[in-house]
């Protein structure tokens, strides 16, 4: 077995290539394009070796990882090296139960602005804070990892390389983060679309209607502070490529990636020109 001078374990040659096996498809640069698959990645990042997950990286981006499965608390994938048999790769974090999600659901569903973000498919980035706050954190800061590979270090590529194709997963469907957590996609929608709606909240520029020979000593002085006119919630807006999110995707692929894959990046430069 070849050891590097270190007594680390190394694969002598280049790992066997997959046909058909899942590639990021950032080729180049960061991976993960959404806000959430970048906060996934920047925990990776900040925690594992960096030696490591480049290597991972490159493994990620050529398609040698064959394929992964997630569910409550569990990622299982299977990476091709150089050796004929795949390596069997778990990440396993805490999926909360019952009561946990009971809680966080009727959170969110309290919230019109989460509400009308997760029932448009999209991610709002206070959800984060919500969950903070509710002491549930919806990323992991950290990752049972395992390998069936010979390699001491943690971790080995093909654990990286399954990490970083989760998080290109988590671009397409930001779902995928909860349904780590323990509840999927349809799970969470019925459980909002079941809770009674959010109670109308109390507009900050709203005043109450007087006279105007009661206030004439202070007809121009402000009734609400400046400052709480930023706690107003951003205007929500779908996300450019809903449609895609919401109709079934077709099964065609152009050299192994989706369809829907291939459209995405176009429907949000439409919506976003560039100049």
């Amino acid at each position: 077995m070849p050891v590097d001078p270190d007594g680390r374990w190394f694969e002598s040659s280049g790992p066997i290539q997959v046909d058909g096996g899942i590639a990021v498809r950032a080729q180049r640069g960061k991976i993960g394009e959404q806000w959430w698959s970048r906060r996934f990645v920047d925990i990776l990042e900040r925690t594992c070796a960096p030696g490591r997950l480049a290597r991972g990286r490159s493994y990620a981006r050529k398609g040698q990882v064959i394929d992964f499965t997630l569910a409550p608390g569990r990622v299982a994938g299977r990476v091709q090296g150089s050796r004929p048999d795949p390596y069997q790769v778990t990440i396993t974090i805490p999926a909360y139960d019952e009561a946990q999600w009971t809680v966080a659901l009727s959170a969110l569903g309290s919230q019109a602005l989460y509400r009308a973000a997760l029932l448009a498919g999209d991610m709002p980035h206070e959800i984060v804070e919500l969950f903070e706050e509710l002491d549930l954190p919806l990323f992991p800061s950290t990752l049972d990892m395992r390998c069936s590979c010979p390699d001491w270090g943690v971790p080995c590529k093909h654990v990286s390389a399954v990490l970083y194709v989760l998080a290109e997963a988590f671009d397409d469907d930001p779902f995928l983060v909860l349904a780590w957590r323990g509840r999927n996609r349809d799970e969470i929608l019925t459980a909002l679309r079941g809770l009674p709606e959010p109670t109308e909240t109390v507009d900050p520029l709203a005043i109450d209607e007087e006279p105007l020979d009661g206030r004439l000593t202070d007809f121009y002085t402000p009734s609400i502070s400046l400052s709480r006119l930023r706690e107003r919630p951003a205007r929500m807006t779908a996300p450019p490529e809903l449609l895609l999110r919401v109709l079934d995707p077709p099964l065609v692929r152009v050299r192994h990636i989706p369809l829907v894959d291939i459209l995405r990046p176009a429907y949000r430069d439409l919506a976003d020109p560039p100049g």
